[in-house]
């Protein structure tokens, strides 16, 4: 279960698309979700990523050398 807080406009907004299409709002937050996550988890775990490699807590390695070792060829 998840209760969330949404302005007022996004609220009326979302209100009344499902009022003209017969779903509910549930339905659209879900979908929105359901598209929107993994984008979201991408950005914001690469960009706690890099915070860790600036803060020198985290290294990186050279491209050639990840592809040798996974054995991707050029």
């Amino acid at each position: 279960m998840l209760a969330i807080r949404l302005s007022p406009s996004i609220e009326k907004r979302l209100a009344r698309l499902a009022r003209r299409t017969g779903r509910t709002k549930t339905f659209y937050v879900r979908e929105a979700l359901q598209e929107h996550l993994e984008d979201m988890e991408n950005l914001y775990l690469a960009e706690a990523a890099l915070e860790r490699i600036r803060a020198g807590e985290e290294r990186t390695i050279p491209l050639y050398k990840a592809m040798k070792r996974y054995g991707v060829e050029r």
